[in-house]
């Protein structure tokens, strides 16, 4: 008798679609990163109960020493390989996808509660019609859905003042090893000793949890980057909070990459949008000043804090009519906005950096003169800046930083985006040293990249995308040198490789050269409490290697 494929034994179990054939599998073995694994199977369940049986079906089957894992994916628009695998890739778009509740607390809160493969575009049009938004959105907002955001720990231009998705996530289901939902939230001492107390696998994870967080409190507070956003390993520092007795093991799943369970629910909590913002613009020929203006800057509490560099201004200049197409307005007013940034251009008057604060509120009168008190804070420091005086005008500098390497992409002939120092962090007041130090690192690497850095200044956040051919072998050998000089100069000055991107294939195998090897230890700990058997994602924050990433980097462009 012929043996089942996998597919057909995963079939017989679940409800959902079970696919195996070349161009389902050829789909499903890419993301946004430059890697390419092919998975044995993808999976559409249909409910929670197929994920419980999918993970019942690896466990049993991993316990007999088959290689059998599951690989949660949502949108597929990680930049790091977190949702490919080799074995079982399960798909949350196709079905689980709704939005379970949607409530309004008061004029200026409410919450949401949602499945993971709900695209944020969807999810955003929902909530607004509540007048409601989750601020954590990132930069693929159009693109993402909201597991992938909770996975990755993502976040965007808002987190500087809201703070990225662990700020917004208020309860979490998950599937963990034994087949079985549970529900996590923030619980108060009291809540604590009760789970502990508990049998079964849950009071393990707590009891087991507790002690690895208590036992390790100050090494693990030390071991917390002291920068604004960190998506690196796993928040072991955030999970048990001394001082308010609150254990809260939300923190540690979010940006976990599905390595410790599968997520199946997500309760949010909302905040009111303000309808109205002005920006600051500052136009800076020399980074020197830079940590004052920052630190200027956020006193006057901006909404959000971004930048890009010349070569971003330079290629939407390049590019004017792509830039105007995405603008979506008349053609000739919407020309005419640019008009200073060309006569930069043809002057040779181009700024290094250009950098936007933008002010927010309920009043468009009261926005515009939060930023001109802003802009008089700096007036002793003989800068280049300007005033927004429309929506449009806002619109057109956010437009330029969200859409810049999209459009360099669309224009590039023979090269693909290959994201590996794509999301690094710093503390503002390093910058001047930083900037210099990292471009004398790309330089010498021009012959085989562009590239085009922007991001959040505000949080000393930057992504460095660069376009390259992967045809060429020397393409493919500089990706780990260039990280490794890159990162050493990060640790210098005390930065993370990762404030939103996460670990996945590529950043995985040097989170032991990021945290030390006692840290590392306990990320293997936790690993190993709430998967033994390795079903959840492998390769990803633990047990992962360079000679892996290297094997399955994308040849073709």
């Amino acid at each position: 008798m012929k043996a089942m494929t996998l597919r057909e034994e995963l079939q017989k179990i679940i409800n959902g679609e079970v696919a195996d054939d070349e161009e389902t599998v050829r789909e499903y073995s890419k993301d946004y990163s430059i890697f390419e694994v092919r998975p044995q199977t993808v999976v559409f369940p249909r409910d929670e109960q197929d994920i419980k049986k999918l993970v019942a079906f690896a466990q049993k089957e991993r316990s007999r020493e088959r290689s059998i894992s599951i690989t949660a994916r949502s949108a597929g628009t990680c930049m790091s390989g977190g949702p490919l695998s080799d074995s079982i890739v399960v798909v949350f778009t196709r079905h689980l996808n709704k939005l379970k509740e949607l409530k309004k607390l008061n004029n200026e809160e409410g919450y949401a509660v949602v499945q993971p493969g709900m695209y944020y575009r969807d999810f955003e049009k929902r909530t607004l019609k509540k007048g409601l938004i989750l601020q954590s959105y990132p930069a693929s907002r159009e693109i993402c859905a909201v597991g992938g955001m909770v996975a990755n720990g993502g976040g965007g231009e808002n987190s500087l003042r809201y703070g990225k998705t662990e700020k917004f996530v208020q309860e979490l289901k998950m599937v963990l090893r034994d087949g079985k939902e549970y529900a996590f939230r923030p619980l108060k001492q009291a809540e604590l000793k009760k789970k502990m107390a508990s049998k079964g696998l849950e009071g393990e994870v707590y009891r087991m949890m507790f002690k690895i967080v208590e036992e390790n409190y100050e090494l693990l507070q030390k071991a917390k980057p002291r920068v604004s956003k960190n998506s690196a390993g796993y928040a072991l520092w955030d999970v048990w909070n001394r001082e308010q007795g609150i254990f809260d093991l939300t923190k540690l799943f979010v940006g976990s990459q599905g390595t410790l369970g599968i997520i199946t629910e997500i309760k949010f909590r909302l905040v009111r949008p303000y309808p109205y913002s002005t920006l600051l613009v500052i136009f800076l020929k020399d980074i020197k000043p830079l940590p004052r203006i920052v630190e200027r800057v956020l006193e006057c509490g901006p909404e959000s804090f971004e930048s890009y560099d010349d070569k971003t201004l330079k290629l939407a200049l390049r590019f004017l009519p792509g830039f105007i197409r995405l603008l979506k307005g008349n053609i000739f007013s919407l020309a005419w906005q640019f008009l200073p940034e060309f006569k930069m251009f043809l002057t040779g008057g181009m700024p290094k950096l250009v950098l936007f604060a933008e002010f927010a509120g309920d009043d468009e009168q009261e926005t515009r003169r939060q930023a001109e008190a802003a802009q008089a804070t700096l007036q002793d420091l003989g800068l280049d800046t300007r005033i927004t005086k429309s929506q449009k005008e806002v619109q057109k500098y956010f437009t330029v930083r969200r859409e810049s390497f999209k459009l360099l992409h669309e224009h590039a002939k023979n090269r693909r985006t290959v994201p590996f120092i794509d999301d690094i962090v710093v503390a503002p007041e390093y910058l001047p040293e930083f900037f210099p130090r990292l471009q004398a690192i790309l330089k010498p690497y021009s012959k085989y990249m562009m590239y085009t850095i922007a991001g959040h200044v505000g949080d000393g956040n930057f992504h460095i995308i660069p376009l390259m051919d992967m045809r060429k072998p020397k393409s493919r050998e500089i990706i780990p040198e260039v990280m490794k000089k890159v990162h050493s100069l990060i640790f210098k000055y005390k930065g993370s490789f990762t404030g939103e991107h996460n670990d996945g294939i590529i950043r995985s195998p040097y989170l032991k050269d990021m945290y030390g090897q006692k840290v590392y230890k306990l990320f293997e700990e936790t690993k190993k409490l709430f998967d033994p058997e390795g079903i959840f994602n492998p390769r990803k924050k633990v047990g992962a290697t360079v000679q892996y990433a290297l094997d399955h980097i994308i040849s073709e462009n």
